[in-house]
Formats: C-alpha cells, sequence, structure tokens
C-alpha cells in the first residue's frame, strides 16, 4: 500500500512514522514551512490522566498512552517527557470518589513539599504522580525526521486543495504543488478535516475551540509540578521557561488584560514569582470533535482515513500505532470501535 498523510502536526506525525517504520511508502503533506506550526505547537501538552477530558472513544485510550510515550522515548532518543507529576485544586474539597486510577487526595505539608514556592498551599490537592509534559513542537519534528529515516517523503509548504477522485474512488490529494496519489488519504488536518471531507459521505462533527498559551520566563524551577487550581495551569517547559494557560476570551485588547491578570495571580502565588515576565502568547484553534475522536474509514471503499481528536498530544503515540497496524493488516484495532466516524 502506499499512503498520502495532510497534515504534519503531532498526529500525523505520529500516523506517518508508524506507518513508515512498518514499510508502508509514505508522503506527509503540510501546509505550513515545518512541523507542528499549527495547533500542535500552542498546546499546552499535559501528558495523563488529570489535565484531560476523555469522551467518547478516548476512554478506552487512556490506558496506552504513558506506555506508549515510553516506547517513543525508546525508539526516538530526542523524545523526552518531563515526568514532574500533577497538582490540582479547585475552590471546594476534591470528591475522593471522582478520583482516576493513580490519583491522591494530599494535605497541606506534602503540597507544600512538592511546591515548595508555592505561598499559600491549598488545605488538599489531587496529586497524579505519573503526569508528566512534553515539548509538542520538538517532539513533532522528532517524529517527521525518523519517519524520514525510514523512507518517508516529507512536503512542507504544500496546501492540500481537495481530494483527487476518479470513477467515484479517491486516488490522491491535489494539491498546491500538483497531485500526490496514493491508495489511502490519511486526513489528520484538525479543523480542516471536515472541509476536504464535505463531499464524502460522513459525520465528522469537529469544533473549532480556541484555546490561549502565555509564555513566561522565571527563574528555574518555580514550578516544580504540573499546577492546576482556580487561577491557572502553569508547568515548566524547560529550565525557566513556562507554560501559562490563559482564559479564552474574545478580542485582542481583552487577551491582553487576560494574559497580564493571570501572570499576576502566578505572581501572587509563587515566592519569586514577581521575577516571571511574560514573553507572549498565542490562541490556537484546537479540534474538538463532538463524541470525542475520530479514527477509521470515511469512504466505503476504504480510500480515505481520518483521524482528529482531543486531546492530540495525549492521544498521538497511541492512534499512531493502531491506526498503523489497522492500515497495514486490514484488520480493525477492537480499541479503536467507539472512535469511528458516525459513532455515538
Amino acid at each position: 500500500m502506499s499512503a498520502v498523510v495532510v497534515g504534519a502536526g503531532i498526529v500525523g506525525s505520529s500516523v506517518a512514522y508508524h506507518l513508515a517504520r512498518r514499510g508502508v511508502e509514505v508522503t506527509l503533506l503540510e501546509q505550513g514551512p515545518a512541523p507542528a506550526t499549527g495547533v500542535t505547537g500552542d498546546s499546552f501538552a499535559w501528558i495523563g490522566g488529570s489535565g484531560v477530558d476523555w469522551p467518547g472513544g478516548a476512554r478506552d485510550l487512556r490506558e496506552y498512552v504513558l506506555a506508549d510515550y515510553r516506547r517513543l522515548e525508546a525508539e526516538l532518543p530526542d523524545v523526552t517527557l518531563r515526568r514532574t507529576g500533577s497538582l490540582s485544586w479547585a475552590r471546594t474539597p476534591t470528591d475522593d470518589s471522582r478520583l482516576g486510577p493513580g490519583q491522591f487526595v494530599i494535605g497541606r505539608s506534602d503540597i507544600a513539599a512538592l511546591e515548595p514556592n508555592l505561598r499559600h498551599p491549598p488545605e488538599q490537592a489531587v496529586h497524579t504522580p505519573s503526569d508528566a509534559g512534553v515539548d509538542p513542537t520538538a517532539l513533532t519534528r522528532a517524529l517527521v525526521a525518523a519517519a524520514g529515516r525510514h523512507g518517508a517523503r516529507v512536503l512542507h509548504d504544500t496546501s492540500a486543495l481537495s481530494l483527487q477522485v476518479t470513477n467515484g474512488r479517491v486516488e490522491g490529494v491535489l494539491t498546491s504543488t500538483g497531485l500526490h496519489a496514493a491508495t489511502t488519504v490519511v486526513l489528520t488536518a484538525g479543523t480542516n478535516v471536515p472541509g476536504l471531507c464535505e463531499p464524502l459521505p460522513a459525520d465528522l462533527a469537529i469544533a473549532a475551540s480556541p484555546a490561549t498559551l502565555a509564555r513566561v520566563t522565571a527563574p528555574p524551577g518555580l514550578v516544580k509540578t504540573i499546577v492546576a487550581c482556580p487561577d491557572f495551569e502553569v508547568r515548566e517547559v524547560r529550565e525557566g521557561d513556562l507554560l501559562l494557560v490563559v482564559p479564552q476570551v474574545e478580542g485582542s485588547a481583552a487577551r491582553e488584560r487576560a494574559a497580564q491578570d493571570t501572570l499576576h495571580h502566578l505572581k501572587t502565588a509563587f515566592q519569586g514569582g514577581d521575577q516571571c515576565r511574560l514573553l507572549g502568547y498565542r490562541t490556537g484553534s484546537r479540534p474538538m470533535p463532538a463524541h470525542g475522536p475520530v479514527i477509521g474509514y470515511a469512504t466505503h471503499d476504504r480510500s480515505v482515513y481520518v483521524a482528529v481528536m482531543h486531546s492530540a498530544i495525549c492521544l498521538a503515540p497511541t492512534a499512531g500505532r493502531l491506526i498503523a497496524d489497522e492500515l497495514v493488516t486490514g484488520r480493525p484495532a477492537s480499541e479503536l470501535e467507539r472512535c469511528r466516524p458516525g459513532a455515538r
């Protein structure tokens, strides 16, 4: 078989890598100048159970996430997770019955031990020791580079314009650089997928959900874990470089105020926070399928396959492995049963 993968974000890069590793002839198309130039690069990239919603079929993939990341770390030396664990708390005490696997309620003294710079630790918080963070851009580029080493052809600055249909069957992708033929087209381009799939008989309800992230310079080690509290979510991406989730508001002036207000909350919460400085912020448009991940064939003749999901950073290594196995062997992956287009 041969495959054209549309979109070199985290999902497309994972699919291309896993297919190329299985010996498939792969062409990876990206409209930007480099991998991860779209929404992937604007992700908070919280890997684990407590920072992610698991709607629909995502729940069936959840148990494999950490194992697939460990596998990628072994396969790709440039991939490294920051295994810091996470702390999260709300304005009201946590209901123990709502805890997920590997989560624990801890008290103020344990919180202070994990986050010694926190000025006023809450009475209790949920601690998830296995939670981690990853640099989504570095991860995506590592996957693309590895796909290339396994023979994949990677094309940047190449916009997918439409699917090439001959006698009712999709035979490739017509792009700004010409036609790229393949036996299977894999669409992973997030919110752009419905436009490409519009003439196809598939239910692809994919909403666009804006999210704003601020980059902050800070004293190294100011934040030790992934912290999610009522006023902000923050984690250290690398030494002295923080990612800060900004509440979503409309308008550039309102976003600037929201970024500054959230930074103020961070400064107030941590000793040494007065040294934090806002480097900038960006708003990305995340694909949010209405009923969880959409993964599977979009046509009866199996010439088009779609893979769109949230949270893509969490699920991409697992989804890429399962998709490649499904495409290569022709056997449906039972783990993806509830992710099929049109599934409810």
